[in-house]
């Protein structure tokens, strides 16, 4: 189903199926998960949510954004915009599966964009999740000439200006709250630095308290430590009440 996963672009996608165990078998439900910028497949935080889904019997696949870790594709292009088209083609290799989104920071950006208008995606799930993409791209990178300069320091991610255009372009994703009909969770941690907490905050007064919300005390952007284990337990409890 994924062994030659491709964007739009004919892009390869590198990406990893994790099975659910078989004498807990959910069949026919698919947990696609999507990192944030700067980031891919295989954060820490991501192999715990694999490894703890396929405990409960959920198959998943995590996938790395084109340009972004062993995914080909110029990492200078990799805006949410272009992510979501990622996503799209990640939903397509997904048919006939019941499929839940787990998006991280950008990625929660990213899953935004794509369920408000892709009924595909039957379940949500932000994790620190960016809502304000114009306000974040000035908080981190204002100091950063794009075209010579690095976001954080990184010099395999370079800081481009059809970065920056993208990402004030979509100025923010919290008018598409209410376009987004699947079950929703937000999972954010009090102790983030990097997106705060109160946009997933917002995020949920904008579904008119339809969605759930979960905040980890003392949890960091990337659920490092023992927070990563109890997000993945709480994502899971979530999935198993729906």
């Amino acid at each position: 189903m994924f062994d030659d996963l491709r964007n739009g672009a004919g892009e390869r996608l590198d990406n990893t199926f994790t099975p659910g165990d078989s004498a807990n078998q959910r069949a026919g439900e698919l947990v696609v998960i999507g990192h944030g910028v700067t980031a891919n497949k295989d954060r820490e935080w991501a192999l715990t949510l694999a490894a703890t889904l396929a405990k409960a019997g959920f198959d998943s696949v995590r996938f790395s954004f084109s340009g972004n870790g062993d995914s080909e594709g110029d990492f200078r292009e990799s805006t949410p915009s272009k992510e979501a088209q990622d996503l799209g083609s990640v939903l397509d290799a997904c048919e006939g599966r019941k499929v839940t989104y787990v998006g991280h920071s950008m990625g929660a950006a990213v899953g935004v964009l794509c369920a408000s208008k892709d009924k595909r995606i039957q379940n949500l799930v932000s994790l620190a999740g960016m809502v304000d993409t114009a306000d974040f791209a000035k908080r981190k990178f204002a100091d950063v000439v794009p075209g010579a300069g690095n976001m954080w320091d990184k010099p395999e991610c370079p800081l481009s200006q059809t970065f920056l255009d993208d990402m004030n372009a979509i100025g923010s994703v919290d008018e598409l709250a209410e376009e987004i009909e699947a079950p929703w969770l937000f999972v954010h941690g009090t102790k983030d630095d990097v997106v705060p907490i109160e946009e997933s905050e917002m995020m949920l007064t904008r579904t008119g308290g339809s969605a759930d919300f979960i905040d980890i005390h003392g949890a960091d952007h990337v659920f490092s430590g023992e927070a990563g284990r109890v997000m993945a337990d709480r994502v899971v409890d979530w999935l198993v009440e729906r």
